[in-house]
């Protein structure tokens, strides 16, 4: 199965580079007749693009976009929907000085080595621009499980060390840094700018919380509810760790702890964060992502070049200082991806 595909039932494929012509995505298995505008996809966008506030950012791309195929008269016709962004800000100039240099922490080397050959504009497909692709099919899959009454919201957790003490929804989006916790939230900008001032970057912890989602989701044994999480959101190239529920935490648990419990009112905890057995609990779903720090900085840092010779490189350029505010919306996005081909899963196997 190709790399850039994702899904099943519901099942996407994304395409495009960072400074190419485009990115985008082709969706898969939708439902004919839902109403379906480029509007009710671009608000999900519009959280995802660069250039919203000094923690992100500066490149200006309006992300408009254009859905090509799959929907007639503002109706989804069950045919693939093609969704296109055309890249208006591209500087694929601003990378000349370090085309032959392999960037720490980037895909550079890797991807030279598998391929032969690679985009070193923005790092081509494995910028982190190839997500808005993503976003936009996730606003396809929310508007279905809206209206089973599914409800997905994540936040930024934690940024550069600093933890959000309380989790109050109403002000993830009143705050540039995505927290829960609006007091959290302001000392992270200060971190954030002045590591950007400095040259440097953070990185952090993305939660999610999942609700409305009712018992029996997940195909054990190898496509586990979880599983299917942990892979959606491990594919993002900022990811390096993956938990559910209490997570590394069960570790120094005991079982007398950790166990979910129940009486004649239902659930007594969740520390299996509403998956048990790789099936939904009809309990919330909770996981988090941690976040590494943004590999382009303008610190120098000494790599190689192409040809193996030692090399000091700076990382000039428009890059975000912490990637965790516009991670957000994407985690959301592949979140609703995994859970709509789930309902689909489900659905057939109830089919007779």
């Amino acid at each position: 199965m190709p790399g850039s595909s994702f899904g099943h039932f519901f099942r996407i494929t994304t395409f495009g580079e960072s400074h190419g012509g485009a990115v985008g995505v082709v969706l898969d298995g939708m439902t004919p007749g839902v109403e379906l505008s480029e509007e009710d996809v671009q608000k999900q966008l519009d959280r995802r693009k660069p250039g919203q506030s000094s923690v992100t950012t500066p490149r200006k791309e309006p992300d408009m976009v254009h859905i090509l195929s799959g929907v007639f008269e503002g109706r989804t016709t069950g045919t693939p929907i093609l969704m296109i962004l055309y890249n208006k800000d591209q500087k694929p100039e601003a990378y000349d000085e370090i085309k032959e240099m392999f960037r720490p922490g980037h895909a550079d080397f890797t991807y030279l080595a598998k391929y032969g050959i690679r985009d070193y504009r923005g790092s081509g497909r494995a910028s982190g621009r190839e997500t808005s692709g993503r976003v936009a099919a996730g606003a396809v899959a929310r508007k279905l499980l809206e209206a089973r009454g599914v409800r997905i919201v994540a936040y930024t957790k934690m940024a550069g060390g600093i933890e959000c003490r309380n989790c109050d929804f109403e002000v993830i989006e009143k705050n540039p840094m995505r927290a829960c916790d609006l007091e959290a939230a302001a000392r992270m900008v200060d971190l954030v700018e002045r590591l950007a001032a400095e040259g440097d970057s953070c990185g952090g912890i993305v939660e999610c919380r999942i609700q409305g989602v009712p018992p029996g989701l997940g195909d054990p044994v190898f496509d586990k509810l979880e599983a299917d999480l942990a892979k959606a959101i491990m594919s993002l190239g900022a990811v390096k760790g993956f938990e559910v529920g209490s997570g590394f935490r069960a570790a120094a648990m005991r079982g007398s702890e950790h166990n979910d419990g129940r009486d004649e009112n239902g659930w007594l905890s969740n520390n299996a964060g509403g998956i048990l057995g790789g099936i939904s609990t009809g309990q919330e779903i909770i996981f988090r992502c941690a976040v590494k720090p943004t590999s382009s900085i303008s610190k120098p840092q000494k790599t190689t070049d192409i040809h193996g010779r030692p090399r000091t490189i700076e990382t000039h350029g428009r890059h975000d200082p912490c990637i965790c505010p516009r991670l957000v919306p994407v985690v959301e996005a592949m979140a609703c991806l995994v859970l709509e081909d789930h309902f689909r899963r489900q659905a057939a196997l109830l089919v007779r």
